[in-house]
């Protein structure tokens, strides 16, 4: 793994699909149930010094969690983030190194095999793969993977696979079955009346996911 331990849940904060809570709030529930990494992802246009202060108040928030800032490495690194992750468009891992030494953690997005080999070439600590089923968090999501595309990439990639894309408590054991190291969830969790409790659910189902491999 690099030397980076991955957790295998990974909930990502979001004020866009609803209104109800507040990016430091998802990331306090989700700590709450069970999460191992929270990430602030802030796709709207807003100054940058409410975005810091955001990401300062969701790292905050996480508490023992890792918090990851979405696409944001000055925002990551002035936050005290543990680390960054990086989308098709943004910066290369390796370019997240020269200018943040510091981090921790460095993800990066891969839809296909081929940018999944590149971003682990050039250092990435984990793979973010998807969607692996429809997904509606996105304006402009990349084509469906399915399962049969999240384990092509998962078996050929040296580094963890975080999958994402439509993945809740109900499909979340298939997704590992498939070769993903964990799962990063959206919808699922901050779409949830409770999200806590969405959190706690999925958790779940990784850990006895973990026990039958386990035993068997």
């Amino acid at each position: 793994m690099n030397g980076v331990r991955i957790g295998r849940l990974h909930v990502i904060t979001d004020e866009t699909v609803q209104c109800r809570y507040r990016h430091e709030e998802l990331a306090a529930q989700a700590v709450a149930g069970g999460a191992d990494v929270v990430q602030y992802r802030e796709k709207r246009e807003v100054p940058f010094a409410v975005r810091l202060a955001t990401a300062q108040r969701v790292v905050a928030a996480a508490g023992t969690a890792r918090c990851v800032v979405n696409d944001h490495v000055d925002i990551a690194s002035r936050a005290g983030a543990w680390g960054v992750h990086v989308g098709v468009d943004d910066v290369s891992p390796r370019q997240v190194r020269r200018s943040w030494p510091a981090a921790r953690c460095v993800g990066a997005t891969a839809n296909d095999l081929a940018r999944a080999l590149r971003v682990v070439a050039c250092g990435a600590d984990y793979v973010g793969v998807g969607p692996v089923f429809e997904t509606t968090s996105k304006k402009r999501p990349a084509p469906v993977l399915g399962l049969a595309g999240l384990e092509r990439i998962a078996s050929a990639v040296e580094r963890p696979v975080i999958a994402i894309g439509g993945i809740d408590a109900r499909n979340v054991g298939s997704v590992l079955a498939a070769g993903a190291w964990g799962v990063a969830v959206l919808s699922a969790v901050v779409t949830d009346p409770d999200p806590r409790s969405a959190t706690s659910r999925i958790r779940e189902r990784i850990g006895r996911w973990i026990a039958r491999e386990i035993a068997v």
